[in-house]
């Protein structure tokens, strides 16, 4: 991928507009693809991003770190003998370093790693698992033999790389997991410092995560309802909570044959008892909608929105086909408020223009492979020369239905006599009353809540809200890799997925970030992007001095300085040596 920009002159102004590309082939050309538009961002905007980045970063130029003293020598150098050695990758380590700072992670370790007889802090461990997680997802093994003496981390913890080997990473995991609850606790205080985020609206989903191998030392790896489509293969369940802008607050692992309904008083206590419950609005979808939930939610006075199971839309039919009491609140959405008449609740009915045109196209694509299947079943019945078991056909007719479930309920198929020679033929008659409620409820889902005085568009804003919780899973698993879990142990399952957390709290940090500097939603393309600047030892040899060595940061092109101007960040242009490399010299005047 790549950056972009168009320049275009309006009443005398020159405005600057980037775009992210990709090249894409199309038959014998390639041609450029705009992923995200990233506009252009005014002052107003600039000013706030900078202030962001100071509250995360501060201002890294002044840090000691990166202060060698060597910015008033003057020396005569030969030429012939200057070189570059030691590239290292230090944008996307020095953004991965300054979030995991910026978010107060780095010192609440510090304070709550145990300080021992170790000769490296755990603390700098749990640095080195977490930013390898959140730049490039790996096992601890490629952490210490690969990627970790890629980077510039190595200067910037100032950690050589001979200290960071897999058993040290994996005794850091095994040290960081008894952390999980302050952790958790210290992130709902600093999100809302940070980025003004209010966690009085939780959303609250369920997703798995498989294993490789047999993980036969760990009680909770079994095998259930695979999201990753791997009923093979045996895993975890975790329940993730995070707030209504999608930052992470916590979660929890169970086994992976519990059913989502059966996690949700457990999260809904646990979460209550880290961050509080005064005021609480608890939003998750129709797989924890069991009748002891909303019985539990409703006697315990916790207020909550609810997807409910599509079965229950019959109970509205008559609402549904009323014309009137129906308020846009979105294009090509509806929405009526009325009233359960089992339980009192509110119930939200939510037609959506969009949905039905995809459930109407489902009907009709099962319903065509019913037809035709049963078409060349017909077909092989009149060809037949001799007598057809007649349960034979029963039981391929109850494959056919039972493969295209969607649009079964539409046929009544029955065996009837026949004077040929298969002795029956098949009746196929269509019910109606099948395409009557299809007609009426294609695209539209239920809501239930008890929540009282809050408009038809707040309720349904709020329920649509979960697609952040959607969005945190597959970042997990997709840009974070916490899909397939390969350790075997119980507490290293539960120290990985601690760590692909941390790196997500990492990944929306930088996300609300770039969102509130102009630079789109794609933490991925950010960090490729400055993964290309590199620290590079350049030695000098002196006339009269011997060598000098100076750690310096590439300078970034055209496309990397805009993005860095936009997230308000201000690389240094040098790093302190771990071991004095300069002369003695005289400063000269």
């Amino acid at each position: 991928m790549y950056l972009r920009h168009t320049t275009i002159r309006k009443d005398g102004k020159v405005h600057r507009y980037w775009r992210v590309v990709r090249s894409v082939r199309v038959g014998r050309r390639v041609i450029q693809q705009t992923v995200a538009q990233l506009g252009e961002l005014n002052e107003q905007g600039r000013v706030q991003a900078r202030a962001l980045a100071h509250r995360l970063i501060g201002t890294p130029e002044q840090a000691q770190l990166f202060d060698d003293g060597s910015e008033q020598l003057t020396v005569p150098v030969r030429l012939k003998g200057i070189r570059i050695e030691r590239p290292r990758q230090f944008g996307d380590v020095y953004l991965a370093l300054a979030l995991w700072r910026g978010t107060g992670l780095e010192a609440l370790c510090e304070r709550l790693l145990p300080i021992g007889k170790e000769r490296i802090a755990w603390s700098k461990m749990a640095t080195v698992l977490v930013a390898a997680r959140f730049c490039e997802p790996s096992s601890e093994l490629h952490i210490a033999e690969d990627w970790y003496r890629r980077t510039a981390l190595s200067d910037l913890l100032q950690l050589g790389g001979e200290e960071v080997n897999k058993d040290r990473l994996y005794r850091g995991l095994d040290h960081l997991l008894g952390y999980k609850t302050e952790l958790e606790a210290h992130l709902s205080q600093r999100c809302g410092e940070l980025f003004a985020i209010q966690n009085e609206v939780l959303l609250y989903d369920v997703t798995s995560t498989y294993f490789e191998g047999q993980a036969a030392a760990n009680p909770q790896a079994q095998r259930g309802y695979s999201r990753d489509h791997r009923p093979d293969c045996k895993q975890v369940c975790i329940a993730l909570v995070v707030t209504f802008d999608g930052f992470p607050l916590g979660y929890e692992v169970f086994a992976g044959n519990t059913h989502d309904s059966r996690t949700l008083q457990t999260i809904v206590a646990t979460m209550e008892a880290r961050h509080g419950m005064l005021g609480r609005v608890w939003i998750t979808d129709r797989g924890m909608a069991s009748a002891d939930n909303l019985a539990w939610l409703r006697q315990t006075d916790r207020r909550y929105i609810i997807g409910a199971p599509k079965s229950e839309l019959k109970k509205f039919a008559l609402e549904l086909a009323r014309s009137d009491g129906w308020r846009m609140v979105h294009e090509g959405v509806e929405v009526k408020l009325t009233r359960h008449s089992e339980t009192g609740e509110t119930a939200i009915l939510c037609p959506s223009a969009d949905r039905r045109s995809k459930e109407r196209a489902m009907h009709d694509k099962f319903s065509r492979r019913i037809e035709e299947a049963l078409g060349r079943m017909a077909a092989r019945l009149a060809r037949s020369k001799k007598r057809v078991d007649p349960t034979t056909v029963n039981r391929q007719i109850g494959r056919i239905l039972q493969q295209n479930q969607r649009s079964a309920a539409r046929f009544a198929i029955t065996l009837e006599p026949d004077g040929c020679p298969a002795g029956f033929r098949l009746g196929v008659a269509y019910n109606d009353s099948f395409d009557d409620w299809a007609a009426l409820s294609e695209g539209a889902y239920l809501l239930r809540s008890n929540i009282c005085d809050w408009s038809d568009q707040q309720l349904w804003k709020a329920y649509i809200q979960l697609t952040q919780a959607e969005a945190a899973f597959r970042i997990q698993k997709d840009q974070l890799n916490l899909r397939p879990i390969w350790h075997q142990r119980e507490d290293r399952v539960q120290a990985h997925i601690l760590v692909c957390f941390l790196a997500f709290v990492l990944w929306k940090s930088l996300e609300m970030w770039q969102s509130r500097a102009g630079l789109g939603n794609s933490p991925r393309i950010i960090l490729e992007e400055l993964k290309r600047i590199q620290s590079q030892d350049v030695v000098l040899p002196t006339a009269a001095h011997g060598q000098i060595c100076l750690r310096c940061v590439t300078q970034p092109d055209p496309a990397q300085a805009a993005l860095l101007n936009r997230l308000g960040i201000v690389l240094p242009k040098r790093m302190r040596l771990a071991e004095p490399y300069l002369p003695a010299l005289e400063h000269s005047a």
